[in-house]
């Protein structure tokens, strides 16, 4: 008997019944149903374009998970100005969407910076990515520019073709002071102070200028890590929402503010040299695709409710 998933799926939205319920339910109803062929996780969950109206979850890990009841956020707002909307990446959990309107009214109002510029978030449904992140599943993350909101009103093309400023050298493995200021340290300073902030990941220069710079307030570089890439963004996660039980929480962070050995190792890293490949480099297998049975399968039920509800040519749900 085919499982009538959106009508179970409203249904646990108007009652009590989690999303984690509602799957089990789904899946003893639907056991004896044919087994479907594997689909590839970032293709059906790319392909959802609106979410279905659902109490907020976000539901399993930052990079195996996805975001039941996501909002979207404004393109324009008090501080701040959405980018590269095309790739429809700006849902979020509504814990998200209130900490970067928070956070865009704060650097305003208490660092006197124009704003923030608001990069990749999650898509209407979280789960893997077609492109450019392993993370941003759950709706707990968000990629925020280090250039500044300018005091025009970005146009669309401008979202899509204006490009993001590496603040690295990548020769000397130092932030290039002639881009790199004050402005930039109160920025990410700002976005780790507020308590439902987990992490924060920064390219290893910027954590050790940051270190550098702090002076005697050095509690919030705890929540910088270094991380390979993020020259041109700061990557903010939040720890798991209230109400959000089959979130999937990091390890504690080290009580300590990171600037020493731990931040060492990463330049050792990084400056390493690269061992040459062999002649003729081996043939490397294609690495295996993730499906959409890889995920929570709370994850698996809320596509199914997602692809029920899809828009129909005519634009009717």
């Amino acid at each position: 008997m085919a499982v009538d998933v959106k009508h179970k799926l409203s249904s646990a939205a108007l009652c009590t019944l989690t999303i984690a319920a509602l799957c089990f339910a789904a899946h003893a109803e639907n056991a004896s149903a044919p087994i479907a062929e594997p689909r590839e996780a970032k293709k059906a969950f790319g392909a959802i374009k609106v979410p279905p109206a659902l109490p907020p979850q976000a539901i399993g890990r930052y990079d195996l998970g996805c975001v039941a009841g996501a909002q979207k956020i404004a393109m324009n707002g008090d501080g701040w100005q959405a980018m590269r909307l095309s790739r429809n990446r700006y849902w979020g959990h509504p814990a998200l969407i209130s900490y970067i309107e928070t956070l865009a009214r704060d650097v305003k109002r208490l660092d006197g910076l124009p704003g923030i510029l608001v990069g990749d978030m999650a898509q209407p449904i979280g789960g893997p990515l077609l492109g450019g992140h392993a993370s941003h599943q759950s709706g707990i993350d968000v990629d925020l520019w280090y250039n500044l909101m300018p005091a025009r009103t970005l146009s669309a093309e401008d979202r899509e073709k204006f490009a993001a400023t590496n603040y690295v050298d990548q020769t000397t493995l130092t932030v290039d002071p002639a881009r790199w200021t004050d402005a930039q340290t109160k920025l990410v300073k700002r976005a780790a102070s507020y308590p439902e902030v987990s992490r924060i990941f920064v390219h290893p220069a910027i954590k050790k200028a940051l270190c550098d710079s702090a002076g005697s307030d050095r509690v919030w570089l705890q929540k910088i890590r270094p991380w390979y890439k993020h020259d041109d963004h700061l990557h903010v996660r939040l720890s798991c929402p209230a109400g959000s039980n089959g979130c999937v929480s990091q390890p504690a962070i080290k009580a300590d503010d990171g600037c020493g050995e731990e931040l060492d190792a990463w330049f050792r890293k990084l400056r390493a040299p690269r061992p040459k490949p062999p002649k003729p480099p081996k043939p490397q297998p294609k690495p295996k695709p993730m499906l959409v049975t890889d995920l929570p399968g709370e994850c698996q039920a809320l596509l199914d409710l997602a692809e029920a509800e899809k828009p129909t040519a005519s634009g009717a749900r």
